[in-house]
């Protein structure tokens, strides 16, 4: 008894607080064994001895025949077998389950798309990277997206690329490897070589259509004016505001822009407020860094935490251990009518002449 003291009893409880009853009113079945003592005994008839003439024997031996019967005996054994047997078959109609450690899953509560501008513009060489080289405007978006990536982990970011047309490069995922890469590979000049801003707003609204995240946010990167969108920026933006999309907008450029390549100011302000986001203008890299930052921050980061405890099912062990049990008291019960029903032998010769 000393060995499960302490802290022993302690590991026993808590190995027994992981077990949990799937149908506990089951337990209501034990004492139903009870009612087996109040049951009539089973009966059967069979021959014992088969006499020809039988009734002209009878009257040769003066004897009146009667009726005989085998009783089994019922000892502690024989009803100890019965009732653990029964106990088990009712711990395993209860339905034991062994509880897992809870296993916990993240569910993002937020989308966003990033909407690349990939026109020849963007591959104006008036921003400098970390170490102050001339690099092009694309080159400083994607290093700088990387620390906007690295603090939204736990949201789900897709991207799609723009010019003359639009395209999604990567839908919705938590694997933003997968954006880093995809955005590393983009040319500028792959999607040709105007600026349809407002059709690149239209697409992104049919990829939010998609989503069911409670919260969507497009973040639109552009550095020229619309060059003749089929549908209007600013209708577009109206549709996304109808649609739950919140838009922040980013002009990207320095001020020594050549005329009729800067960004759209007026117009990148408005259609962001149509949709209550922010419009930005990241003239330098620390400028775009900012801006990051300040999405960042705008954004909330909220998350939904989903708990689920795996159940793994244990009823097949006291199953097993009533039936044999069972097995057990079948075999006892037939040796014992085994030896019940066996003829006496016959004293041999010597022991009658004795």
């Amino acid at each position: 008894m000393s060995a499960l003291s302490g802290s022993g009893w302690s590991e026993v409880l808590a190995l027994l607080a992981q077990v949990e009853w799937a149908q506990p009113w089951a337990a209501l079945l034990l004492p139903l064994a009870l009612l087996m003592r109040l049951l009539p005994p089973y009966r059967s008839r069979r021959s014992a001895l088969r006499v020809p003439f039988f009734a002209l024997a009878v009257q040769g031996s003066g004897e009146r025949p009667r009726a005989g019967a085998v009783v089994l005996p019922h000892g502690v054994v024989h009803w100890l077998l019965l009732g653990l047997a029964w106990t088990a078959a009712v711990l395993a109609a209860m339905q034991p389950q062994w509880v897992e450690p809870p296993i916990t899953r993240t569910q993002p509560t937020r989308d966003w798309l990033l909407a690349v501008d990939l026109s020849p513009s963007m591959q104006t060489a008036d921003f400098r990277d970390a170490a102050g080289r001339p690099v092009d405007r694309l080159t400083v978006v994607r290093e700088v997206l990387d620390e906007f990536l690295a603090r939204r982990a736990d949201d789900r970011i897709g991207l799609l690329v723009f010019g003359q047309q639009p395209f999604v490069q990567v839908p919705f995922t938590l694997d933003h490897g997968a954006v880093r890469a995809l955005l590393g590979e983009a040319r500028i000049g792959m999607a040709g070589t105007r600026t349809m801003i407002g059709d690149a707003i239209g697409l992104a609204v049919r990829v939010f259509d998609a989503s069911d995240a409670p919260q969507r946010t497009l973040v639109l990167l552009t550095d020229g004016r619309d060059t003749g969108s089929r549908v209007p920026p600013a209708k577009a933006a109206e549709i996304a505001a109808q649609r739950g999309v919140r838009m922040h907008t980013v002009a990207i450029g320095t001020a020594a822009a050549r005329a009729g390549e800067e960004a759209d100011l007026a117009g990148l302000r408005a259609w962001a407020e149509a949709t209550g986001g922010r419009a930005f203008r990241a003239t330098d890299r620390a400028g775009l860094q900012q801006i990051y930052r300040e999405l960042d921050a705008i954004e909330l980061r909220t998350v939904e935490t989903q708990s689920a405890r795996p159940r793994r099912p244990l009823f097949q062990w006291p199953l097993g251990l009533a039936l044999a049990l069972l097995g057990l008291h079948l075999v006892l019960t037939g040796a014992a009518a085994a030896a019940a029903s066996r003829p006496l032998r016959a004293a041999p010769p010597e022991a009658a002449d004795a």
